[in-house]
């Protein structure tokens, strides 16, 4: 109780400002508690803060170490200052970032950060399929990472049956409270991909799912064998001007756009459309984003 209490003085001086008295708050409460993982966390991000970047490495290691499955995002902000590699986000990472996130998600995304993903990406499938002489009709779509259902909306008029898939079960409620979706699948992406069967989907979106995965092959290679032949496979990803994959500053993976022509053509895909956009501003600066998409070749 005492090393909370001294914890939550902590993030207090941190809010005001006063770095150096959240640190030394910070350390108090681990001379306490040595596991408090949140605790190395936070002193990592003010040790950062404050230009000390040997020591923000030391506590970070050390808030994974007293947390094996790094539901804080330690391995990332390593990342970041080692300019190391990452196999994979934690997968608790990020489930507890949306559990905790869901009850104001769509007020923050949509209404906060002016997020237009699901819009972007109808637009872009709805011109793709007139280029292409298509009709805008689906059967069945699988809509990986599905939130809230905010993607779903957006197809709702031209889809039959919507199957979700998304790692947060807060998300996946709300997603079952809009009565658009036949199944809903709380698991990964590749998981939940897993449990469909071969040609069974003429349709995949996946709207600001990407950012979390550093390794796209495999996915693609799922989604590739769940969508009849024709089918269409439309994402959003961030992007940069570089080479391959980058860890942003908001702790989301960006992927060039030459790099995702690389995957798509190995999963057996066809570029139809890619357009350059931005599907979300942070700090009010439009984050640069991709909105792509392929046909099942």
């Amino acid at each position: 109780m005492i090393a909370d209490r001294r914890f939550d003085y902590g993030r207090d001086l941190e809010l005001r400002g006063d770095l150096a008295g959240a640190a030394d708050l910070f350390m108090q409460a681990i001379e306490l508690a040595p596991d408090f993982a949140s605790a190395w966390f936070a002193l990592g991000d003010v040790r950062e803060r404050q230009g000390d970047k040997a020591g923000a490495i030391d506590a970070f290691r050390r808030a994974k170490a007293a947390n094996s499955v790094d539901f804080l995002g330690a391995d990332l902000r390593l990342l970041r200052l080692t300019g190391g590699s990452l196999a994979a986000m934690s997968r608790h990472y990020v489930t507890t970032l949306y559990d905790q996130y869901a009850p104001k998600f769509e007020q923050s995304l949509v209404g906060e950060l002016g997020y237009c993903g699901p819009v972007l990406l109808f637009d872009a499938v709805s011109a793709a399929c007139e280029t292409n002489s298509r009709a805008l009709r689906f059967h069945r779509c699988i809509d990986l990472g599905c939130g809230t259902g905010l993607a779903a909306r957006a197809f709702a008029d031209f889809v039959e049956e919507f199957i979700g898939i998304d790692l947060s079960a807060e998300m996946i409620k709300r997603a079952r409270a809009t009565g658009l979706y036949a199944a809903l699948a709380t698991a990964d992406a590749i998981e939940g991909l897993r449990k469909q069967a071969d040609a069974s989907a003429d349709l995949v979106i996946a709207a600001d799912m990407m950012i979390y995965i550093h390794d796209l092959a495999p996915l693609f290679g799922e989604i590739a064998r769940v969508l009849k032949h024709g089918g269409l496979f439309a994402f959003t990803a961030e992007t940069h001007d570089g080479d391959g994959v980058t860890l942003g500053a908001g702790l989301r993976f960006a992927q060039s756009a030459a790099h995702l022509r690389e995957l798509l053509d190995t999963a057996a895909f066809i570029v139809e459309r890619i357009d350059n956009a931005s599907i979300r501003t942070e700090r009010e600066v439009p984050v640069p984003s991709l909105v792509m998409v392929a046909s099942k070749s």
